[in-house]
């Protein structure tokens, strides 16, 4: 599974997606990520004739108010890329592309299971005040498009709620936990956890964990981890 991410920001994304559970899966071929840099998209005046020179991917916003839009056509090169990689690498088959907004719908366990039955995926982190909305119009006359928020909370740019994204379709993978088992959602499971030792002793006070986790009852310990 590939997960392609436009962002200006590849390094903070890389930082996450190299640690853990999710650089192993990287390690081992499990899931591929790749980055498309707005910036790179941005079509410099002949005279500047400097490939350093500064690519701006922001304008000021049509009908006034603070912050910074980002402009669409560096978006839509970006992803436009993403998609002729995906499918080149893919037999054809059709991407998705998730728009990361907080006005989107919610990102639940269920989408998680639909879209880790995609072979690419291009997750579109905005910034600044948001993208120029023709962006999405032009997008979707490529690709699927789907509308996504993570939480109910405003975040500075889209890339945690990508790499939230990533986290919870990549463990959803055969083999990246070890065992299928260890999606928590796909069995009983509870918010309360308890390992050794069995009795933790805290300025004269001792706690313990709960007496049925010892019996070995296993109708027992699912009921007890519903009611938690």
């Amino acid at each position: 599974m590939r997960f392609h991410l436009i962002t200006l920001f590849q390094e903070a994304c890389d930082a996450y997606l190299s640690a853990s559970i999710i650089g192993r899966a990287r390690k081992e071929k499990k899931i591929v990520v790749k980055y498309q840099n707005p910036r790179d998209f941005v079509d410099l005046p002949a005279q500047a004739g400097n490939k350093w020179a500064y690519r701006k991917v922001d304008e000021r916003p049509y009908g006034g108010g603070p912050g910074m839009v980002m402009t669409a056509m560096p978006i839509v090169k970006a992803v436009s890329k993403a998609l002729h990689v995906g499918r080149r690498t893919s037999n054809m088959q059709k991407p998705l592309i998730m728009w990361l907004s907080p006005n989107g719908k919610q990102f639940t366990n269920k989408d998680a299971d639909a879209i880790a039955k995609y072979q690419d995926v291009i997750l579109i982190c905005g910034r600044y005040e948001g993208i120029d909305e023709r962006a999405k119009k032009i997008l979707k006359t490529l690709a699927t498009v789907k509308e996504f928020a993570v939480g109910e909370a405003v975040y500075t740019g889209g890339e945690i709620p990508a790499l939230a994204i990533v986290d919870a379709v990549t463990r959803r993978l055969p083999g990246v936990l070890g065992k299928d088992a260890s999606v928590e959602e796909r069995r009983t499971a509870s918010s309360a956890v308890y390992t050794r030792p069995e009795t933790i002793l805290y300025k004269a006070k001792r706690y313990k964990i709960p007496s049925v986790l010892k019996t070995g009852h296993h109708e027992k310990i699912n009921a007890w981890r519903k009611k938690k």
